[in-house]
Order: C-alpha cells, then structure tokens, then sequence
C-alpha cells in the first residue's frame, strides 16, 4: 500500500470554483458570475499583445521592472516597494507561504474571499474566521480573533463578495492593534471602482506591518492574462522575492498590464460606466423587493427572502441565459452575486428578476 500522503491541510481544502460561463441548451448567455469588466481591455493593452507575438520565443523579464515602474508612476509608490505575481492570488499565496505554516493562524472575516483559507492550509497554518457586522468588516472582531499564534489577518476593501468597505480610520486601527508578530494584508481587488481611493496605500506606506495586493483582472479587463502585484515594506518584498518563481509572469501579460494601467482615460471610462449602472441595477432590484447593501466594487449582493427563493431566482436567471454567483459557500446562501454588466446585461437581469418575482418559471 502506498504511503505517499499531501501534507496536513491540504485535504481540508474544497477546490476552488470558478463563475460558469455556459448554461446547456441556452444561447445569447451573458456571463456575470465573475466580476469581469464587461468592456473589456483597454484598445491599447489588446495592441500590446499583438505586439508580443513576436517576442514570445524569449523568456520574459525576471523583475518585472518596467511594469513595476509604470505601477509606481501611475500610483504614486516606490517602484522597489512593489512584487507582481498571477493575479493578486500568487501575491497572498506567497504571504502564507513565507509567513504562515504549521502552529500558526491567518485570520480572516466570515464572507471573506476563498483563497485565504485555502492558502493558509496549503501553508500548514490554521484558518480562524472572524464574523462582520451586517456583511461589513468588524475590526473589534478581527482583533478579538488574534492570539500569540496569528501570523497573518486579511481584509478585502472593498469585500467581495458583500462590496462593503471601512473606512481608512478604521483600518489604520485594525494595523495599529495587531499583536507585534502579525502582518495585515489590505486585498484591494476591487480598489479601482472606489474613485479617489488608494487602496490603503498610504497606510502601508506609515507602517511596517501592512501589505496591500492589487489585480489587473477586474477594472483594467485582464483577468485572461493572470496579473496582479503587491505593495509594502522593502523587507518584505524582499522575502516575496525569494519564493516568487523567476518567469512567473509571460512577456505578453506584462506588456498588456503596462499599456492598461497608462491608458488613464480608459481607466476613468470604465469606472464611470460601471458606477452608473450599478447604481441603475441596485435601485431596480431594490424597487422588485430584492435589497443589496451599497456596493463599492463592480457588483451587488442581491439578497433574497430565503436560500430556497435565491436558488430558485438562480435558476430562473440561467434559463434566461444570465449567469450570476451563488455564495452560499461564502456563508450567505439567501443571496446572489451580479456583476454590474454593461446597459443590456443589467436591463435584462431587471426584467428577468421582475418576471421571476411575478412568478414566472
């Protein structure tokens, strides 16, 4: 009998699911379970990897200098002070994996996003969950949360999949109030849809025990290529560096990701647009009876009555061919998550909500 076994945690962990993408039998589907930016990339970024294409025999850049430079400029941070990574999810991955491991904790908030646990377990360290208030982060929770053994506590600001957020105050006490051994992560994925938000970079900037993590996969519409980077103290990149695999990044992301964060006007285009028209689907919903809590991100929470009508409504939206998220494993199971679409994707979820409601099947 063999006697290869995973380390201890890995088994614990469900495997991560995806937003579907396609419904059997239905046709005109419009995919809104993953918070994809329905207009797509920047014109200039599609330019860039068609550029790439003839470069893509040679091995990409091992410090991602010019991408970290553009970062640092349209951001306003110290280019050394930046790591970038597969989607913000590599940067958390290397946190638990140089921080966490066997007898230690990762705290994180109850609606939090999965790869926290996951990546806690797949370090050898304990996932501790800490409740929210009314789907919003509790920083007297979090702290509560921590011991002698918390390596590292994670927020989302704004959260997904709630699109809450709290206030910088607030989270300058939650940093503030850490025992000396823990690390703060500030994950802002969804940081961009917040207008004059920084993500909790100045805050990282006046400490030495917080990191933020940023994607390209959400507002810059780059979610195929996988890029994401990571903000903090020198000495801490520096240990991220260490384990980061020299070639994690391909040539054509980096050149796409660096003409999408430069082309500001189309930044500012999005954003506005995904502004207007969450507003329009949360006010919609609202007037069917379906509430959500003010969304900062590019999506709502949609919640229903009871799990049995969430599901149900989901069902219906997908014989509509209209894919949305349902979150029960995020432990909200009367809810449903919608990507803000652009004007005919939330027009038609409306309807199909309101058609649901007046009891159709």
């Amino acid at each position: 009998m063999t006697k290869i076994t995973p380390q201890p945690g890995i088994m614990d962990i469900s495997l991560y699911q995806g937003g579907a993408a396609h419904v059997d039998g239905v046709e005109n589907v419009i995919k809104l379970s993953s918070n994809e930016n329905p207009l797509g990339p920047s014109p200039k970024a599609a330019e860039a990897v068609r550029n790439s294409a003839s470069e893509i025999h040679r091995y990409p850049s091992t410090d991602h200098a010019k991408l970290r430079a553009a970062i640092g400029e349209a951001m306003g941070l110290d280019p050394e002070r930046i790591i970038c990574g597969v989607g913000s999810d590599e940067i958390i991955t290397f946190l638990c994996q140089a921080y966490a491991g066997p007898g230690d904790e990762v705290v994180h908030t109850e609606h939090g996003f999965a790869m926290y646990r996951i990546s806690a377990l797949a370090a050898g360290a304990t996932p501790v969950e800490v409740g929210e208030r009314d789907r919003v982060t509790d920083v007297d929770a979090l702290l509560a949360g921590c011991t002698d053994r918390t390596k590292l506590v994670f927020i989302a600001n704004p959260n997904n999949p709630t699109g809450t957020m709290i206030g910088a105050s607030e989270v300058a006490r939650l940093a503030d109030g850490l025992p000396p051994q823990a690390l703060l992560v500030l994950d802002g994925a969804y940081a961009e849809f917040v207008d004059g938000f920084d993500g909790g970079a100045s805050i990282v900037s006046a400490r030495d025990n917080v990191v933020m993590t940023r994607t390209f996969s959400k507002l810059y519409g780059l979610g195929g290529l996988r890029v994401g980077w990571g903000y903090g103290p020198r000495d801490i990149i520096d240990v991220l560096n260490r384990v980061r695999g020299p070639f994690n990044l391909s040539g054509t992301a980096l050149a796409a990701a660096e003409a999408a964060i430069r082309d500001t006007e189309y930044v500012e285009h999005c954003r506005a647009q995904n502004a207007r028209w969450r507003t329009w689907l949360a006010e919609a919903l609202a007037e069917l009876g379906v509430p959500s809590d003010t969304s900062c991100a590019n999506f709502i929470l949609a919640r229903f009555a009871s799990r049995a009508e969430a599901e149900a409504c989901d069902d219906y939206l997908k014989s509509q061919g209209l894919i949305v998220r349902r979150v029960a494993g995020y432990n909200l199971p009367n809810a449903l998550r919608i990507t803000v679409g652009n004007e005919i994707a939330c027009r038609r979820v409306a309807a199909a909500v309101a058609a649901f409601k007046n009891g159709a099947s």
